[in-house]
């Protein structure tokens, strides 16, 4: 199997990049030191085609990446006012799944939805313009940094929102006999992803449905981003920008292949890259090295630090239910029940209820905990939950170090402010 594989990782992992693998003879694989289980790929995995792509292995989020840029404020001067400047964040600009309220609907990519090449792309395009400049849930963040020249850093990281979500599960749908507006088949995680000929129509048309998504994804971080700088009332000295869930055409060894990177970042010599580690732990900005281990990547590096643990280890099982208000309450509807008639709580008789998330199961977080080491660190943290916790993530500086030899280290930025969605956004995808 032509593979290389960075850091160590379980075998269900590389048995996920050897499926990827094995769909086109000759084909090459990478897994990165953050990999971890995926849909069908993993996530910090890169896969080489001559003839194929896969939309299963660029994943549901198209084009997902990192926007880091330089201000020019330095740290000192910010951090009085830090706390106000987080809240402004973290209340102006939309976090969660399902949002609406993006606020750049004449966005010029939106033209190009409304003109897409790939026809049924069109129909997203009110969809597309209502969520631009909208971050999202899960690991996808606004967060300000310092370097190691007191100069403050902006990095922003999540991808094309419910319009590459769509185009990915309708290509998926048209992959297995389905129509495009069908919900694509996930199946197990370990099932072979499903390839395209690029030579074939759907293969065509999912590249190019693929690259507007990709485009999409670009202009929604550049627009939240000139958001948060006129928050700051500052302006951008320097940008790094990357996507993590794409394909690339490149060339290696001298011929020509489909690059597909989920969750993994071109890192070819001199492209800079900025990669985050936790909510807690400094992130990087690294560029690419020219060096025969390098070329063995295929000029990829990691995306993140990588999850230690699923979502539901971290922080439990947790599910939108029926509750009580009442705080000396912890009365929830149990799975199958439905809402009490009346609307009183069947256990103290209060009133009213209300439909939250609520924690069925314990996890391995202690999120309280976790949140107070944040504040100590004097990281002012707004939304997110113990599925995003530091300890449920390796230690970046350990992925990076099994990558040496591959990329450089630029700059490192220590979190100083960080804002996610929090633990009560929507469920995923009833947007």
């Amino acid at each position: 199997m032509n593979t290389t594989i960075f850091g160590e990782h379980e075998r269900r992992v590389i048995d996920q990049l050897d499926r990827c693998v094995a769909q086109e003879d000759g084909a090459l694989g990478v897994l990165c030191a953050d990999g971890h289980l995926g849909y069908s790929a993993p996530i910090g995995g890169v896969v080489a085609y001559r003839e194929h792509v896969s939309p299963a292995a660029v994943g549901y989020d198209i084009g997902c990446g990192n926007l880091a840029v330089r201000t020019g404020l330095a740290a000192d001067d910010l951090r009085p006012d830090l706390a106000g400047i987080m809240d402004r964040i973290y209340a102006e600009v939309s976090f969660g799944v399902g949002r609406r309220d993006g606020h750049a609907a004449d966005h010029p990519v939106i033209d190009r939805i409304r003109e897409a090449d790939f026809e049924p792309q069109r129909a997203l395009a009110d969809a597309a313009a209502k969520q631009l400049g909208t971050v999202g849930a899960g690991n996808h963040y606004v967060d300000l940094f310092a370097d190691e020249n007191d100069e403050v850093w902006l990095g922003v990281h999540f991808g094309s929102r419910g319009f590459g979500h769509r185009t990915a599960s309708g290509f998926l749908s048209l992959a297995g006999g389905g129509r495009f507006d069908e919900r694509g088949r996930e199946g197990e995680m370990e099932a072979p992803p499903d390839v395209l000929h690029v030579n074939a129509d759907l293969g065509q048309a999912y590249l190019s449905a693929m690259e507007l998504a990709g485009a999409y994804a670009y202009a929604g971080r550049e627009v939240v981003v000139d958001q948060v700088l006129e928050i700051l009332g500052t302006d951008s000295l320097e940008v790094v920008h990357n996507h993590h869930n794409f394909a690339w055409r490149e060339a290696h060894g001298g011929e020509d292949f489909y690059v597909v990177r989920k969750g993994a970042t071109p890192a070819f010599p001199g492209q800079r890259g900025f990669v985050g580690a936790t909510m807690g732990e400094p992130a990087v900005i690294l560029e690419g090295i020219d060096t025969d281990l390098a070329a063995s990547a295929l000029h990829s590096t990691v995306h993140g630090a990588g999850r230690a643990m699923s979502r539901t280890a971290a922080a439990g099982k947790v599910r939108r239910r029926w509750a009580c208000t009442n705080r000396d309450c912890d009365w929830f509807q149990a799975p199958g029940e439905h809402k009490p008639r009346g609307g009183a709580c069947p256990r103290c008789g209060h009133a009213t209820l209300s439909k939250r998330m609520v924690k069925m199961t314990e996890g391995a977080i202690d999120w309280a905990a976790a949140r107070r080491d944040l504040a100590k660190e004097g990281i002012e943290l707004r939304g997110a939950a113990a599925d995003e916790a530091p300890g449920a993530y390796k230690r970046l500086g350990e992925v990076l170090a099994a990558h040496e030899g591959t990329v450089r280290i630029l700059h490192t930025l220590t979190p100083m402010g960080v804002a996610m969605a929090g633990p009560d956004t929507p469920d995923p995808w009833k947007d």
